[in-house]
């Protein structure tokens, strides 16, 4: 998702240091101060208008989580919508999700999810995948022993890429789903993002992978 800059953006997260945080860094090892309770800590990376994230923290009060955008005016979207709701188990940080070792410690994060990243489809383009090798080294860093990584997209060509990806870094495949929405069992428990819902209506298939890293 890009959207251009909006006046009123930066304001509002600059208001609103309490829900958004612009300098993650400052947090690595402590993000449990940002939370009601000490909780396992659940990220997404580019959380688009934040559809997801914030049902699961609605879902999941036992969890708490974060919301990670680039774009500014992407994460304010998703901060208006926080301000009214004031999910006490959700946290956003508005920074590049490339710096994750910085931002959190050593097996500090229980889970990641990846949802419709940019494909970044040119060969040339291939380092700016977040299933590359390099954002995998970061995951593994962060993530506990027990921790999951899970992948969706509509794009088939992302989906192979990250299925050889993952099993060239040597990871342990948990789920693969060709057709998602095909799986009634899968369904009970997935939450759709904006994205998801768009293209899942168009009778497109929906792919996930679900995948650790070997201990």
């Amino acid at each position: 998702m890009r959207l251009r800059n909006k006046p009123w953006a930066k304001p509002l997260i600059e208001n609103n240091p309490d829900l958004i945080v612009t300098k993650p860094s400052e947090y690595c090892g402590k993000w449990k101060t940002r939370f009601e309770k000490e909780a396992p800590l659940f990220i997404e990376i580019g959380m688009g208008k934040g559809g997801f994230i914030m049902e699961m923290a609605s879902r999941h009060p036992e969890n708490n989580y974060i919301g990670i955008e680039i774009q500014t005016t992407v994460a304010a979207i998703v901060l208006r919508k926080q301000i009214e709701t004031r999910l006490p188990n959700l946290q956003l940080i508005c920074a590049n999700g490339s710096g994750l070792s910085e931002y959190f410690e050593e097996n500090e994060v229980a889970g990641i999810y990846l949802n419709f990243s940019d494909p970044w489809p040119k060969t040339r383009q291939e380092k700016r995948r977040l299933t590359y090798k390099t954002f995998l080294k970061q995951y593994q860093y962060v993530l506990s022993n027990k921790g999951c990584l899970e992948f969706k997209t509509d794009n088939r060509g992302l989906f192979e890429y990250t299925l050889v990806s993952f099993n060239n870094y040597g990871m342990n495949f948990n789920q693969v789903f060709l057709d998602l929405h095909k799986d009634e069992e899968a369904m009970i428990e997935n939450v759709m993002t904006e994205y998801e819902d768009k293209f899942s209506k168009k009778g497109q298939p929906i792919y996930k992978i679900s995948a650790s890293f070997k201990s």
